[in-house]
């Protein structure tokens, strides 16, 4: 049984995680489903599947969960989430993505449309109560938002209830016009306990200490962080003459220079928002001590890529890298116990630690 995790709800009273926390493998190992089998992960964007016939097979959470799940387009043009295992005996169906009109285990042949639903199957003629519905593919539940896709095993709540917030206070932005930019996007090998990158960046407390060009690009007096239920958004405003947001008088953040809008959705998902576009860094831990952080970047104004907050994100992520590199080794030190929470910098952390301790205790 893992050992049982409490934090307080007062910020002003609560201490962080325990340093043992990171060394917890039962710990570690529960969390593949209290944390992330039940949430919801990004998985790519529709211009993979933009035609019907196109199917595309996914890792959900590859090095983790390792879910074999399938993106298809059938010939009316609806785009499915399905489990890419076999329904007979647990084949692999896709392996890479292709054109097709159905899909067809290779093992011993049994047939589904690109919905999931069972077609046909050799030598099945004298099975009873064949085919049922749990002959069928399974259907993954797959959400979007503008031209961006995310998928979950079993969500423990909806896509709109997770991200709902951020939705309603970003709708003004051109997600839509948002293309991938891979020449910009980077992977990121990183030796520490995954939910101590998460802290890092659950907090702009840092910032001056560590960024000094990001620092010098927002003004820290103003940042802050607004908690919801599923997740929370850091917002910064400009400083200089740094390029920025122009809220619309429907935001709440009308009349001000927004330089960034940093959401985080449980446990792992970033979407950090530019002037120019939106960098998406998804947390893989690999290990209890080894975490694969991507940036993914979709832009929709390029003019603006080098004099936005967001200009240097390379330079930046390897500066945090450094920072949760340098804690990991200190958080197991035989005189490290737990730490405290600034009630007015840390409340992002301190929402994180309540959420992790309470899913494992659940």
């Amino acid at each position: 049984m893992a050992a049982r995790y409490t934090i307080d709800p007062d910020i002003s009273r609560a201490s962080t995680l325990p340093g043992r926390y990171y060394s917890d493998a039962e710990a570690f190992e529960r969390g593949k489903e209290k944390y992330f089998a039940s949430s919801w992960q990004f998985i790519g964007d529709e211009s993979h599947v933009k035609a019907p016939g196109q199917v595309v097979p996914i890792e959900l959470l590859p090095g983790l969960l390792d879910e074999p799940i399938v993106l298809t387009r059938d010939a009316n043009d609806t785009l499915h989430c399905l489990s890419n295992v076999c329904t007979h005996r647990g084949m692999k169906l896709c392996e890479g993505p292709c054109n097709e009109r159905f899909l067809r285990c290779r093992y011993h042949g049994r047939r589904f449309g690109l919905d999931g639903r069972f077609q046909s199957m050799p030598e099945f003629e004298q099975a009873v109560g064949f085919p049922s519905e749990t002959d069928h593919l399974a259907k993954v539940p797959l959400a979007q938002w503008g031209p961006l896709l995310f998928a979950s095993a079993k969500p423990a709540a909806t896509f709109e209830t997770m991200m709902g917030p951020l939705m309603k206070r970003l709708a003004w932005l051109p997600l839509n016009d948002a293309r991938h930019d891979a020449s910009q996007s980077r992977e990121y090998m990183v030796r520490c306990h995954w939910s101590l990158y998460v802290d890092n960046y659950l907090e702009g407390f840092h910032i001056p200490f560590i960024h000094g060009a990001l620092n010098d690009a927002i003004d820290y007096e103003t940042y802050r962080t607004e908690v919801f239920d599923w997740g929370n958004l850091q917002i910064a405003e400009a400083k200089g003459a740094t390029t920025s947001f122009d809220p619309p008088t429907s935001s709440p953040d009308h009349g001000l220079r927004i330089s960034a809008y940093y959401y985080w959705g449980f446990p792992n998902l970033m979407l950090n928002f530019y002037p120019w576009g939106v960098s998406i860094n998804v947390v893989r831990p690999l290990s209890i001590d080894t975490t694969k952080v991507s940036f993914i970047r979709y832009v929709w104004d390029e003019s603006k890529l080098a004099q936005s907050a967001g200009a240097d994100l390379d330079r930046v992520e390897r500066e945090d890298e450094q920072v949760v590199e340098l804690v990991q080794r200190g958080i197991h030190s035989r005189f490290y116990s737990r730490g405290r929470f600034s009630p007015t910098r840390e409340q992002g952390p301190h929402q994180f630690h309540r959420m992790l301790a309470e899913r494992l205790a659940d």
